[in-house]
């Protein structure tokens, strides 16, 4: 979808009456697979050279309906780029839902006693780094070439940690514990944006590892560092993880001259264990819980996925990213007042915490922090300088 709120694009169901589709308004993009145009004879989609395409909400449902109806005049290639599609959906909600969805995902925040963060890499794409399960996300990509020998024509993002930034939303959610509103961070991701943003380290539980952060192997003590902490190094003796195979040796030792253990990246592979000590700590903040904001994730690694239903019950959880997850229904279960006790938002991070943040801090206070980001710029650009 084109972005900006006067952009416009045309609904790729051939058959839509429903005119084209504006930034605000409801839709949803997806990816299937390529197919040459002179092979689409009876195809009810105008998919693109690479098999993405964009509907209004509306008909992408009801086009999924139709394939999965064997009464419908489906070709049988159309109907598997339809399945094949539906796995990396990605929807946005209309902006009268997001409005909508506000309001009561303010009130939850208002009256929880002890709200957590639960983030994913959807929190951090607004920065420049690619996700993973999106249409264009790195699994994504993979499994297209895999399955189908040919690479679309995706989206570039950088994986240089060393020139991201904080988005919105990693700054409203400091800004949110700056009052109290929120208690705690669990994330999975290790761009280390979270702890550029301000998050302290007794702030947050990094499940997979933080990039700017390497530990001794022998006392545990941890180290920040203003620049990337890779593996691999060779000017020290190789030690390949017995889970991962691969050597997290950073080539630095540890300070402490009467440890002087060799120190290791923090990063879980695949493969790996996560640290104890910090999924205990998270499971400690997770069972306080009595709200959980789970950001641009789709909660599908394991255990971390558990947490967000460890806390308090009635659950209520608030989830915001563009796709499907196994937990959009609890988070639309209702109270005995009829009034769900949580909110399911499809879309961008950072539209939606813009608007919560316009409910939840008084405009003068509003006003001055958003104007202040410039100089919170200036202040990760240092950080981050080697």
């Amino acid at each position: 979808m084109a972005t900006g709120t006067d952009d416009i694009v045309k609904c790729c169901l051939i058959s839509c009456d429903k005119g084209t589709i504006r930034e605000t308004d409801g839709h949803v993009d997806v990816r299937a697979y390529a197919v040459p145009k002179e092979k689409r004879s009876g195809f009810l989609v105008n998919w693109n050279e690479d098999g993405f395409a964009t509907f209004h909400e509306e008909c992408w449902f009801a086009l999924f309906r139709l394939s999965t109806d064997k009464a419908s005049d489906i070709t049988k290639e159309e109907n598997n780029m339809v399945k094949e599609a539906k796995k990396t959906a990605e929807i946005h909600n209309s902006y009268a839902k997001l409005k909508q969805e506000v309001e009561h995902i303010a009130k939850l925040i208002t009256n929880a006693k002890y709200c957590i963060a639960f983030t994913g890499a959807g929190i951090s794409t607004a920065a420049g780094i690619g996700d993973f399960r999106g249409i264009r996300g790195k699994w994504t990509e993979r499994d297209k070439v895999k399955q189908h020998g040919t690479k679309g024509k995706s989206k570039k993002y950088t994986r240089d940690f060393q020139k991201l930034r904080p988005t919105y939303t990693h700054e409203a959610i400091v800004k949110l514990m700056e009052t109290g509103k929120l208690k705690h961070v669990i994330s999975q991701n290790v761009d280390g944006l979270h702890r550029l943003s301000g998050i302290e380290e007794g702030q947050i539980s990094e499940l997979h590892g933080n990039t700017f952060v390497e530990k001794c192997e022998k006392c545990n003590k941890r180290y920040v560092r203003n620049f990337r902490c890779g593996g691999k190094a060779t000017n020290v003796p190789v030690n390949k993880c017995k889970h991962c195979r691969i050597n997290h040796r950073t080539g630095r030792v540890c300070d402490d001259k009467k440890c002087n253990g060799y120190l290791m990246n923090t990063i879980i592979n695949f493969g790996d264990y996560l640290e104890g000590d910090v999924l205990r700590g998270a499971e400690e903040h997770a069972e306080r819980s009595d709200l959980v904001l789970a950001l641009g994730t789709t909660l599908q690694v394991s255990p971390a996925n558990d947490l967000v239903e460890m806390g308090e019950e009635p659950t209520r959880l608030v989830i915001c990213n563009r796709q499907v997850t196994d937990y959009d229904d609890t988070c639309l279960e209702l109270d005995d007042k009829g009034v769900p006790l949580g909110s399911r938002v499809f879309g961008d991070c950072d539209k939606l915490m813009r608007e919560v943040m316009r409910c939840v801090l008084p405009k003068e206070e509003l006003t001055k922090w958003e104007q202040e980001r410039d100089v919170r710029m200036l202040t990760y650009d240092t950080k981050r300088k080697l």
